[in-house]
């Protein structure tokens, strides 16, 4: 028994020397602000999204879509496989136990040697034998490898977590940017139905001139064909304001149906203030940033894994029991007991370069996760910069737009009212018609896009899993 228990104090001795390096964070270069903006500690990324999104017909949204959207679930269940794999690697530390019971009987050839042995010295035909035992096997971690797997099965984990998060701010982007989109719908179709009715009293107006004989039928029928043209976009709109409610509806995991408005395009909430924080930070906050460093993480520790198999492994076993060619004998203690001990050191030789292949594929792809990385670092720093450029060109965009829709209702106003005093013929008060028709469709267009630069902002920054 004393040269076994020096074979385990052997074996914890040498389970100090952990081969594989310990993660490091590669050095990733960071701008010190965004877009020269002065730094700040505080991000709009940090705020939860119910206070973010204020509007409460788009707060239910949201509140459905985190409870029921079927992509977000996939994800949570891939933290449930995440975790079971990570509880079997802590397991993997302790011995693994097993039970059996065994009776069977063997007839042998009578003409053979064991039969004629057995009739004539045992004066049986056959041989019964009665076995009640336990077994024991323990892998002693002495290069790290069982750690070095529990390392990279925990990283896993995290990912899948950060993986799910990940998964919800997007989904809380698609939601905000449907209903916003949404919106902007309702308010073209406004602005569509209100030019049918300014239509239809400028044709109105044409078709008196006509009778009075100061305009030919060619001014009557362009009348008509302008305000078709605003009645086309009723149906098209209605449409597209229909399937915008079903893929809102899916995305909260519900059957296709109405979705309830409780702001307009014109009065939705938001931030008056857009604060980004300093770029590390940032990158810190992104779910997907945290996820593929977790990969890292992970790649790192198989690189370990992998370069642990090529050492030789050592192992305990140890089998015990009762055994007997009787049955009547079989629990008859202390004489049908048994046991056997031993120490095993594997050492692989020829594999056909099976664990070196491992062990460079194994640092092939943590190379390749160092990448990656650093590509998402990077991605997320470019579409922060986009956001913010974005947000802060549609505000002028959105200026222009509202004084562009301004001037074209003057000039609709004063091509009517000069037409009337025969100052000015049909053609500018059609032109004049249809130039507020896409002015007012463009600001609400561009409305819309500032909004949506505002959600990606938000998204960028990392916000929306909390």
């Amino acid at each position: 028994m004393t040269k076994y228990i020096h074979f385990i104090f052997l074996a914890a001795v040498l389970s100090a020397c952990t081969v594989g390096r310990n993660y490091q964070r590669p050095e990733v270069a960071l701008p010190a602000t965004f877009n020269q903006q002065p730094a700040a500690d505080s991000s709009i990324g940090n705020a939860a999204w119910k206070e973010f999104f204020r509007d409460p017909a788009l707060q239910q949204l949201l509140e459905e879509a985190v409870r029921g959207n079927f992509d977000l679930q996939l994800a949570l269940t891939r933290i449930d496989e995440a975790q079971a794999y990570l509880k079997q690697s802590k397991a993997a530390f302790f011995p693994s136990v097993g039970l059996n019971a065994t009776a069977n009987t063997s007839i042998p050839s009578k003409n053979s040697l064991n039969g004629v042995s057995l009739e004539n010295f045992l004066k049986t035909t056959h041989i019964e034998d009665f076995t009640l035992g336990a077994s024991l096997s323990w892998e002693i971690d002495v290069w790290g490898k069982l750690r070095r797997q529990k390392e990279s099965a925990l990283a896993t984990y995290l990912q899948s977590y950060e993986g799910a998060k990940a998964v919800q701010t997007g989904l809380i982007a698609s939601v905000a940017n449907g209903y916003f989109n949404l919106l902007m719908l309702d308010a073209q179709l406004r602005v569509a139905q209100r030019n049918v009715s300014l239509s239809d009293t400028i044709v109105q107006m044409i078709s008196m001139q006509k009778t009075a004989g100061e305009v030919t039928d060619l001014a009557v029928q362009q009348a008509i064909s302008q305000q078709q043209t605003a009645e086309s976009l009723v149906p098209q709109l209605q449409q597209a304001i229909t399937i915008q409610e079903n893929a809102l509806r899916i995305l909260t995991g519900n059957l296709p149906g109405n979705i309830a408005r409780s702001a307009s395009l014109e009065t939705v909430p938001l931030w008056d203030s857009l604060y980004t924080g300093i770029p590390a930070s940032v990158t810190a906050n992104r779910p997907d940033v945290k996820a593929s460093e977790l990969a890292l993480q992970a790649a790192n520790a198989n690189v370990g894994v992998a370069q642990a198999s090529m050492y030789p492994a050592l192992s305990i076993t140890a089998s015990g029991g009762l055994n007997a060619l009787k049955a009547s004998d079989w629990f008859s203690i202390p004489n049908s007991l048994f046991g056997t001990v031993a120490g095993n050191i594997a050492q692989p030789i020829f594999q056909q370069r099976r664990l070196k292949t491992q062990l460079e594929v194994a640092k092939v792809q943590r190379e390749q996760a160092v990448i990656g990385f650093r590509q998402s670092v990077v991605n997320a720093v470019r579409e922060v910069s986009d956001a913010l450029v974005s947000a802060e060109k549609l505000k002028e965009q959105q200026r222009i737009a509202d004084a562009q829709v301004q001037t074209t209702n003057k000039s609709v106003s004063q091509a009517r009212m000069l037409f009337q005093s025969g100052l000015a013929n049909y053609l500018e008060v059609i032109t004049a018609q249809g130039n507020t028709l896409q002015a007012e469709l463009n600001q609400a267009a561009v409305k819309r896009s500032q909004l949506a630069a505002t959600v990606d902002l938000y998204r960028a920054l990392g916000g929306g899993w909390k």
